[in-house]
């Protein structure tokens, strides 16, 4: 007999803070940040029977070294929860974090489980580099001048995206520049306080006779915005991937260290414990586009994910941007008419950064707390562009 279609409503979501690659979080474990936000998404439901959850599902794009070895399933023991709770690491490169959050939905909207946690963890402090700890493409893709742009670094494939839509440098540097003027101004008006759990670091030192010295400090910010960030400083910088570019260290993503999680559950679920909904999860779309153009992915997810949801993309009234580059963000916004006062309202990862795999998790506890602040706030999206060339995009219904 077949099951009926059920919807799948967000419950709660936090996310630790966003650290600066070898800032703050340079000496945190990915599986603690995973084990922090795993433990506080629980706590947001009283009276939660833990046993009840389906599966705990971790984006993570470079899931090896302190990350590997299914951090989904290490991160939610060490967070205590029940050892009968399971836990899988999936891995969509950047839409990691929000592949996890469609697919936790998927499972309840088959009567497959009434509970599940969506999660994502990445540290790339503790990477050794953007590639990961071996770097071993096939040699098949050198072979191939079709196949020459898997290879491709990320930054090379903004440009050419910034050549073939035509996005300058001058107008990439504003773009990131209001990026962090966006994120300095949520900071500074606590738009990020409800959806960010604050993390103690705990640093041991030598101290005297011998003896170990704990210092701790509390990261209670995003590290990546800057105040002091100006047109003069970013015209300044050189291109990092290509001599005569325009993509530089300021109008690029971040790296970044940093996790969040997402508790779903049905309509079953939410009665049984009392909760409320804060949104139902409405459609979830990816799509392929050629390597060479990755960060073009998101033209083609979009009407994917909004035609699955029915919702109008002029009925959107807060988009979730990622910004890998401020040129496939502003050549997206540009192909598909996004508006830009919608889109990354607090700012995006040239300012907040990007830990890869967490990013999705991350953007959807931002997209929550704003629908909880806003009744007005409806349709949300988040979307992103993939490395190897595709596009993610998911859409969020206030309920």
């Amino acid at each position: 007999m077949s099951k009926q279609i059920q919807d799948a409503y967000i419950v709660a979501a936090v996310r630790t803070p966003v650290a600066r690659r070898n800032g703050a979080f340079r000496h945190v474990r990915p599986d603690d940040l995973l084990a922090a936000v795993l433990r506080a998404v629980v706590d947001k439901v009283p009276g939660l029977d833990a046993r009840e959850i389906g599966d705990v599902i971790c984006g993570c794009a470079m899931p090896e070294a302190e990350q590997g070895m299914n951090v989904a399933r290490i991160g939610l023991l060490l967070a205590g929860l029940p050892e009968r709770v399971p836990g899988v690491t999936i891995n969509r490169f950047c839409a990691s974090g929000l592949q996890a959050v469609a697919d936790a939905a998927a499972r309840i909207r088959l009567g497959e489980a009434d509970v599940m946690i969506a999660a994502g963890t990445e540290s790339m402090s503790a990477m050794p580099q953007i590639m990961g700890n071996k770097v071993s493409l096939n040699p098949a893709i050198f072979a191939d001048a079709e196949h020459l742009a898997i290879a491709y670094g990320m930054g090379l494939t903004a440009e050419k995206v910034a050549q073939q839509w035509k996005v300058g440098r001058e107008e990439q540097d504003a773009f990131a520049l209001e990026s962090h003027r966006r994120a300095c101004a949520a900071i500074a008006a606590g738009r990020f306080a409800d959806e960010i759990l604050p993390y103690t670091v705990r640093t041991h030192l030598p101290g005297e006779g011998g003896a170990v010295r704990v210092v701790e400090r509390v990261v209670a910010h995003d590290e990546g915005p800057r105040a002091d960030a100006s047109a003069e400083g970013l015209a300044k910088l050189k291109p990092v991937f290509a001599a005569r570019g325009s993509v530089t260290a300021g109008n690029s993503s971040q790296m970044s260290d940093g996790a969040a999680a997402v508790l779903l559950m049905s309509e079953a679920a939410l009665k049984r414990y009392g909760a409320t909904p804060i949104a139902r999860f409405a459609g979830y779309a990816v799509a392929g586009v050629p390597p060479q153009v990755m960060g073009i992915g998101p033209v083609e997810a979009i009407p994917r994910a909004l035609a699955q949801a029915g919702v109008a993309q002029d009925a959107l009234g807060w988009i979730e941007l990622n910004e890998a580059f401020a040129a496939q963000a502003l050549a997206v916004m540009r192909e598909l008419g996004l508006d830009p006062a919608k889109v990354n309202p607090l700012g995006g990862a040239i300012a907040l950064g990007h830990p890869l795999g967490a990013t999705g998790a991350i953007r959807t506890a931002t997209l929550m707390a704003a629908m909880r602040r806003d009744p007005g706030l409806r349709h949300g999206m988040i979307s992103m562009c993939i490395g190897t060339g595709m596009g993610a995009a998911g859409v969020f219904e206030r309920v």
